[in-house]
């Protein structure tokens, strides 16, 4: 019984600090046409508070924010995923090392082509950490889905 109400707990304080991780960053994902059967899909983190949002090489230590696309046939992903916002790169003490993050807002930018006049939808999930000058929550992640196409 002890065994189980230890593990409860931690369930829960587990829970209570994910929840607090996509309290402190609002996402919003969206497609922008730029091309014939080209589009731009920006998913940008909004950050609260005095946290701060790793990049996608954040250097050692902390977890980067990293993204996962569910493979869509009718999708071709173009290039690597650009980083729009004002990267600051500092040394942490926590870390021990130089690590790289974002403040207030970062727009991150996949190009994608479309195969033929398909309408359809590119979702998969984003990995991210927040910390701020006193703590860190643990990493979360974030399910989307963007309808492109059509």
């Amino acid at each position: 019984m002890k065994k189980f109400i230890t593990t409860l707990f931690s369930l829960v304080v587990a829970g209570a600090l994910f929840a607090q991780s996509t309290k402190q960053v609002n996402w919003t994902f969206e497609a922008k046409k730029i091309g014939e059967n080209t589009f731009e899909i920006h998913m940008v983190a909004d950050i609260g508070g005095n946290y701060h949002l790793y990049a996608q090489n954040a250097g050692e230590g902390p977890v980067s924010t990293s993204f996962d696309f569910t493979k869509n046939p009718l999708i071709t992903l173009d290039g690597a995923i650009k980083e729009q916002g004002k990267m600051k790169k500092v040394y942490e003490q926590a870390f021990s090392s130089e690590v790289r993050f974002f403040e207030k807002k970062v727009d991150f930018v996949q190009v994608v082509k479309i195969k033929g006049k398909a309408k359809t939808s590119l979702a998969g999930k984003v990995e991210f950490m927040v910390c701020n000058d006193r703590e860190c929550l643990p990493p979360a992640t974030v399910n989307f889905k963007v309808p492109v196409g059509g």
